[in-house]
């Protein structure tokens, strides 16, 4: 890094450290947020995932934006086999009875999803992510702040763990039986459970980008509905103004 200045070990505490604009590889950055993909398939179940490894994602994850509570997340790891196999039992009822809900016709799970329900109980690690209190039924706005102060971390996770060559499913079926999964794993009451991710090595996955649609089909401009026109010289983005004191 410039000056001689390197980057903290992970969980300790660098107010000073600041990583210059020019220390950060865009495409690097990209290419993990472009081939996060959920692996269901080319793990490596026989192989332990390292404690130190995990603590050392959720310690990226955790610098996600928060809002309402603060640091409320709190990240349940699972390693043993008997609540490994708790949980996969739960997610096979719950995917069970999503399957028995869709409509005569519908489609169902793909054949990937099935499978890696059958062997959930052989992954080497499952994470839970929860939060510490629950959101406000009577209000949408504290709902999205709620759940917009874990999911953050959640994703920030996955992505972490993508980078540290670990493959995670995004996964929230196992919510059907949350009650269940909250006293087969101790989860007091007023903890909220949110995403679950399935974790492990993996064996050769290739995972490329999504094809999704660009941004200039997805995006508006100051009016919903309104779509930029590149060959207006008056549509294209302002240039940044100055940032209010103490802006970061």
């Amino acid at each position: 890094m410039a000056g001689g200045t390197n980057p903290p070990e992970p969980g300790a505490e660098r107010a000073d450290f600041v990583a210059p604009d020019a220390a950060v590889d865009t495409e690097a950055v990209d290419w993990v947020l472009r081939t996060t993909r959920s692996v269901r398939r080319r793990i490596d179940w026989d192989r332990p995932v390292d404690p130190a490894l995990i603590e050392s994602a959720i310690d990226s994850a955790v610098q996600a934006p928060t809002g309402v509570g603060g640091e409320r997340w709190r990240f349940l790891v699972l390693t043993d086999p008997a609540p490994k196999a708790a949980v996969a039992g739960l997610y096979r009822k719950s995917l069970a009875a999503w399957r028995a809900a869709r409509p005569d016709g519908a489609d169902g799970p793909k054949a990937t999803v099935v499978t890696h329900a059958e062997r959930l109980g052989e992954m080497p690690a499952l994470i839970l992510v929860c939060s510490e209190g629950e959101p406000d039924p009577a209000s949408r706005a504290l709902q999205v702040a709620f759940f917009g102060s874990v999911l953050p971390a959640a994703w920030s996770l996955m992505l972490a763990l993508r980078a540290r060559g670990l493959g995670a499913t995004w996964t929230t079926l196992h919510l059907l039986q949350e009650q269940e999964a909250a006293r087969a794993l101790g989860i007091p009451d007023g903890v909220t459970q949110t995403v679950l991710l399935p974790v492990g090595h993996t064996l050769g996955a290739r995972l490329r980008p999504a094809v999704r649609r660009p941004a200039r089909e997805v995006t508006y401009w100051n009016r919903w509905g309104a779509l930029r026109d590149p060959t207006r010289a008056d549509s294209r983005t302002p240039p940044r103004g100055p940032r209010p004191d103490g802006a970061d």
